[in-house]
Parts: C-alpha cells; structure tokens; sequence
C-alpha cells in the first residue's frame, strides 16, 4: 500500500519487526519509550544511536522535543540520515516534529507500536507537541519515508491500550464505513482476534483516501476524521495529559459531539445511542469525568485548531458513516449538548 502526497508517496509495509528492524539504514538514528526498551531490548539495533523518552503523553512536549534536536546535534547526525519512531502515537508525534524540524528536515521512519498508531497517527504525516493550553498546538505536516506495520507488537499491549485504539477504528465507521461500524457493534474486536489485520488495512486506507484529497486539511475533508477531538482533547489538556488514553477520551468526545449533532439537527434521534452502545460493547468510556467542569471544557475548546471567528468548529456526523466540518456552533449550544450529556 502506498500513500500519495504533495512530494511523491511513501509505502505502508506490514511486516516482522524482525524485517522492519533489519530495513533500517545504518546511519539512522533511533528514539523509543521507555516502557518499549525495557519489552523490546532484545530486538534493538545496537549499533543504532537510541534515544529513550519516558513513556506517556506527558512526554510530547517541547521539554522533550528540545531534548532530542539536541541530541541529533551533540552526534552530529546529518541531513539525509534517517530519523527512527519506534513507539506509539506520543512518540511518533514528536520524533516526527523533530525530523520535520531538525536541519529543516531529515527522513522518517515510523514504526508503530499501538493500534491506535497503527490504524490512525502514523499515517498522514501530522506531527506535533502539546502545550498546556491545547494539544498538537505546536506542529507540522511531515510525510515518512516509511511506515512499517508489525502486528506482531500488538501482543504486548496492554488490554486498555488495545480498547483505546479500538476507538479509533470506531471512529473511521462512525463518519465513513457504516458497514464496520455495524460489524463491530455486533461482534467487538479482541485482542489476538482474526479481523485485526484486515481492520487495521481498512482503516489505513480509508485514512489514505482523506488525506491524499486533502494532505493539509484545508478544505474540510480531512476534518472529518477529528470527529469526537474536539472534545477529547479538551478533557486531555484538563487532566494534563495524564489522566484517560486518547482513544478513552476521544470515546467520550464522540458520544459528546454526536449528541450536539442530533441537538443541532444534523443527526437522525438516536444516532448517540448507536454510537455509545458501540463504544461500551468494546469497554470504553463514554461520560464526562465528573471532576471535569463544562465550562472549562468550552474555554479550552476555543483554542481547537478547527474553530474560528464566528465560534466552535467540530465534525458532526449525521447518520452512521457520514461527517462533515461544521463551524460557527455557538458556546450556548456546545454548553446545553454537554450539560444535556451529562444529565442523562
């Protein structure tokens, strides 16, 4: 499979770790977390300069951004030496904006290591850091040289981390594949279940499709597949990025933002039903935080990359397998959908 963009393509692989491992060059350089080089210290490269962040969203900071820009120059690494994610969408995340960065750019290599990274961030070339105001404020569009899918990896995730990157998969459903939405409301995904390499091909394509038509989400399209972040990265900044996974509070958003979309009218009754009998067959959460004010939710919402002059902007869908950009939604409409929520 191969993902077209701006300057060419570049392929998805899905292979061994083994093979991915032995296909990186011998000049690159490698940055991990540290949960990942405590399971996988047998499978690195030695011979590879390694560069171990802590593990955690707390990591993909500028702290740590800085961290490893200048460790590529204390070993003087070059412009054409590749630069190795070896890790999951924290990592990626930011050893991505550092190769976008770094001497104006170096090659990058991903290698996830979730199933949320897998099926969703390592795929796109969106790069960034977080600030304490708002998540991916700080960021850039950097195309991989390659990215490299290993499900093998999958079998040392923990069973919340797998959950967490099932809600990507739900998402791709909810706004464009009505037939898997179905499917996994029937019968949920498991770890080790055969589906999983046809789901994670799936998505990657569907995701393939948005952003080849819209590589830098200008007119919309790409948008879509932020259905549910809106919100979801609102409830992450307020519990500084170490309270629910992503795919957690990414859940919730959805369930938050398909009840605006049936207030607002753009979403058949019952369409949040569907969406959060899904989310909970799969054991995700699905409600606010409690300790999680509302109005703190709207503040932090406003500084959302999609919202604009005129108000709030989320991905609304409407029924099952479709989503379109809508802006302009009022702080009065956002704030009686998530009050509503939060009654029921």
């Amino acid at each position: 499979m191969k993902i077209r963009h701006r300057q060419g393509a570049y392929p998805i692989i899905f292979t061994s770790l083994e093979v991915a491992r032995d296909a990186i060059p011998n000049d690159a350089y490698v940055v991990t977390d540290s949960n990942l080089a405590k399971i996988y210290v047998r499978h690195f490269r030695h011979d590879l300069p390694t560069l171990v962040v802590p593990a955690g969203e707390k990591s993909k900071s500028v702290p740590q951004y800085d961290r490893i820009v200048n460790w590529l120059a204390r070993h003087q690494m070059l412009r054409s030496q590749p630069l190795v994610a070896f890790g999951g969408g924290m990592i990626g995340d930011l050893v991505g904006f550092a190769a976008s960065t770094y001497m104006r750019g170096v090659p990058l290599i991903q290698i996830p290591t979730t199933l949320l990274s897998m099926v969703d961030s390592s795929v796109g070339g969106k790069v960034g850091v977080d600030l304490e105001s708002g998540k991916n404020l700080i960021g850039a569009f950097k195309a991989p040289a390659t990215v490299y899918i290993c499900p093998e990896v999958l079998q040392s995730l923990p069973e919340r981390e797998f959950r967490s990157g099932v809600a990507e998969i739900l998402k791709y459903g909810f706004v464009m594949d009505e037939p898997l939405a179905s499917s996994l409301a029937r019968l949920p995904l498991l770890p080790g279940d055969g589906r999983l390499p046809d789901t994670i091909k799936t998505c990657i394509a569907h995701k393939a499709a948005i952003v080849e038509r819209d590589e830098f989400d200008l007119t919309g399209q790409r948008a879509i597949l932020n259905f549910g972040h809106t919100v979801g990265h609102a409830i992450e900044a307020l519990q500084d990025y170490q309270g629910l996974l992503h795919g957690e509070a990414i859940a919730i958003g959805m369930v938050a933002e398909a009840q605006l979309s049936e207030d607002l009218g753009f979403a058949p009754p019952l369409t949040r039903a569907a969406i959060e009998d899904a989310l909970v067959s799969h054991g995700l959460p699905t409600r606010i935080p409690e300790e999680i004010e509302t109005l703190d939710l709207i503040r932090i919402m406003q500084t959302d990359k999609k919202a604009t002059g005129t108000g709030l902007a989320f991905s609304l869908v409407g029924s099952i397998g479709t989503c379109k950009l809508q802006t302009g939604v009022t702080m009065d409409d956002a704030l009686r959908s998530l009050n509503e929520l939060r009654r029921d």
